[in-house]
């Protein structure tokens, strides 16, 4: 007979479930149509970062730098459009960034050797900073008529479903196609689950872990465009919230072990369909904002131990520089 294991992808589900059936039975105004399509609207971006996150997770690292690549290029292309600039040319050059951004990151942690975290961490601060600093004259960088149009992408819908909830479906189909159905996939995993075995096969594991920190940021920068169209506006001072935090909430509660090497995109949608319930349950009970906070960083703590005890990290195969 053989042993019967749970995953944890398994109790994610079985949370979200049970969570979701006592909200609809307890909370009025939960299970309706409107609630419903305003808590995924209110969670694609979050789910967005998430898949940006798993990219970097299963390569076993992680991006603490994501919220800045959210925040800065896309605030950089509604500051040009004020200036004259065309929107094209505003988008093409805040990719650029986001991309010089990713590169940065994959560089000093691929080829200097730095720890992902204390790269992400300090290559984050300095972004925010910059931005802040030279970039952005207000806090909250406005709309401009030259937008006028973009807006469709966070405030549109299509056949009746929220344009932030679609945007988040494309980038799930986009990056399950990378992760499952490409060689650069396959690698990330290999190098994930073991970062020395993929070197001596022959995969070229700095260019892939460049690439993945590279494709984070763009995942970011496309978020962050989402964000920016959703509320008119870019708050830089986004990147001083917990918003990291949310997404690492997202993406270990989904079930994408920080080990390296496991999960996908279905654990990003389990993970983000469980904090939004949660946040959507908070806010109807009217809980202060400091204790959802409070919460979150209960939960966070369960899931990290959890985490380690169905994930347990491979001593033969760690390396010195992981996380």
């Amino acid at each position: 007979m053989k042993n019967f294991r749970v995953t944890q992808q398994e109790i994610v589900l079985v949370v979200f479930v049970a969570l979701f059936a006592i909200c609809s039975v307890f909370l009025n105004g939960f299970l309706t149509t409107d609630n419903i399509l305003t808590l995924l609207q209110n969670v694609a971006v979050l789910g967005i970062l998430g898949l940006a996150m798993a990219i970097v997770v299963i390569g076993r690292g992680i991006d603490i730098s994501l919220i800045a690549a959210l925040a800065v290029p896309p605030g950089l292309v509604l500051q040009l459009v004020q200036y004259g600039y065309t929107l094209p040319f505003a988008i093409s050059l805040g990719l650029g960034i986001a991309i010089i951004f990713g590169l940065v990151n994959g560089w000093l942690i691929a080829y200097a050797e730095v720890p992902s975290l204390f790269a992400t961490l300090a290559t984050g601060i300095f972004f925010a900073g910059l931005g802040q600093a030279f970039l952005f004259e207000l806090e909250v960088v406005q709309w401009s008529e030259g937008m006028n149009g973009f807006e469709w992408l966070g405030q549109g819908s299509l056949l009746g479903v929220p344009m932030p909830i679609v945007m988040f479906g494309i980038a799930c189909l986009a990056v399950a196609f990378l992760l499952r159905r490409t060689r650069v996939g396959a690698y990330i995993y290999a190098i994930g689950d073991n970062l020395a075995a993929s070197r001596v096969t022959g995969i070229p594991v700095r260019p892939i872990v460049v690439l993945q920190y590279v494709l984070a940021a763009l995942i970011g920068c496309f978020a962050g465009l989402v964000l920016a169209s959703s509320v008119n506006s870019m708050p830089t001072r986004i990147y001083s919230s917990t918003l990291i935090y949310d997404v690492i909430l997202v993406v270990v509660l989904g079930g994408i072990g920080l080990s390296g090497g496991k999960g996908g995109v279905i654990n990003v949608i389990l993970g983000t369909l469980l904090i939004g319930t949660m946040l959507n349950s908070m806010t109807i009970m009217d809980l202060p904002y400091a204790a959802q906070n409070l919460f979150k960083g209960i939960v966070l703590l369960i899931a990290v131990i959890a985490d380690t005890l169905l994930n347990p990290r491979n001593e033969e195969t760690a390396q010195q520089g992981d996380i």
